[in-house]
């Protein structure tokens, strides 16, 4: 998040609205790319999920009564999982959020917000008692099997200890 322009990190974000009244642009073009992006159901986490299944991992996908929404979640053991796209979470964001060229108004507290939620879904999972584990879409497409196997690691420990519940 970045320092120099927002000093209390408890404080929410402002995002201007996009539109033209507020002085963003878009072309026709990039609104019709826009609208083509997923909020769930994107292929890498299809993918996340169908090797799972194929691993006999059983889960239920978004669901709407745990904070955040979580892309999977597996209720038995208290895992949610989501699975983060790198631009809209904010990967390596301090290098990349100068790369920004358009919108800039717009998009760095998009994407700030955006990160902001992220560590309040986490703490409110957590609070839960929920272990959450955030997978890069390009560690998806780079290291599926290493994705896959931190949550069997976490599932196989899960069935043989009592995962502890953060106090926080």
């Amino acid at each position: 998040m970045s320092k120099a322009l927002y000093k209390n990190p408890y404080e929410t974000i402002k995002v201007p609205r996009f539109e033209e009244s507020e002085g963003f642009y878009t072309t026709k073009k990039r609104s019709r790319n826009m609208s083509k992006i997923r909020a769930k159901d994107s292929k890498p986490e299809l993918v996340f999920r169908k090797a799972l299944w194929k691993q006999n991992i059983r889960y239920r996908t978004h669901v709407k009564t745990l904070p955040g929404t979580p892309d999977l979640a597996i209720t038995k053991y208290k895992l949610a999982i989501f699975v983060d796209g790198i631009f809209w979470h904010g990967y390596q964001w301090d290098k990349r959020k100068n790369q920004i060229k358009t919108n800039r108004n717009f998009w760095i507290p998009k994407i700030e917000r955006n990160m902001q939620r992220d560590r309040e879904n986490r703490e409110a999972l957590e609070s839960k008692g929920y272990t959450v584990m955030r997978f890069w879409e390009h560690e998806i497409k780079q290291s599926l099997q290493a994705c896959i196997n931190q949550v069997e690691l976490y599932i196989e420990t899960a069935k043989s200890v009592k995962i502890p519940v953060s106090l926080g």
